[in-house]
């Protein structure tokens, strides 16, 4: 059976869900601060059944695999993004996944006011958390056709508590 929306939501499906928050030059020439939101695929029922949860989560909150949203012109959007203490959080109505952010994200954040977020549907078991990611290994997944074509993509407005 296929996944819908309209069948319950199980967070658990999810598996291991991470966060990874990196800079990078974007077609303007400055820094883009990206982050990327996949799965390690280690729920019961293995990739397949995490990339339908994804699926299911992006599609409950109103994002839209293939296709960029810009956040700030969609102000009823269920996914915020707070930058504090080093920290980018990312939050819906389901979940609240944090990731650590290096100073020249951190820089970047506040210098565009928005972060460009790739929730991917494809898992990728070898980006553990706490395990050091070779920004080689990052590049190629984040930068795979098979990653981007099956995830959301979001400009996300970057809030603080200050």
């Amino acid at each position: 059976m296929t996944s819908t929306t309209s069948e319950a939501f199980r967070a658990a499906d999810l598996g291991t869900l991470v966060v990874l928050a990196w800079s990078g030059e974007a077609p303007d020439g400055g820094d883009m601060p990206y982050l990327l939101a996949y799965s390690l695929g280690d729920a019961e029922g293995g990739p397949r059944a995490t990339s339908a949860a994804v699926t299911q989560l992006l599609e409950m909150n109103g994002l839209t695999i293939g296709t960029v949203i810009d956040g700030a012109t969609r102000p009823s959007l269920p996914v915020s993004l707070l930058v504090e203490a080093g920290q980018a959080v990312v939050r819906m109505p389901q979940l609240v996944a944090q990731a650590d952010a290096p100073p020249e994200w951190l820089d970047a954040v506040a210098r565009r006011g928005h972060a460009y977020l790739v929730f991917t549907t494809r898992a990728w078991p070898e980006g553990r958390p706490g395990v050091t990611v070779d920004p080689a290994a990052l590049a190629a997944f984040a930068g795979a056709d098979e990653t981007l074509m099956t995830a959301a993509h979001v400009m996300l407005p970057a809030r603080s508590l200050r």
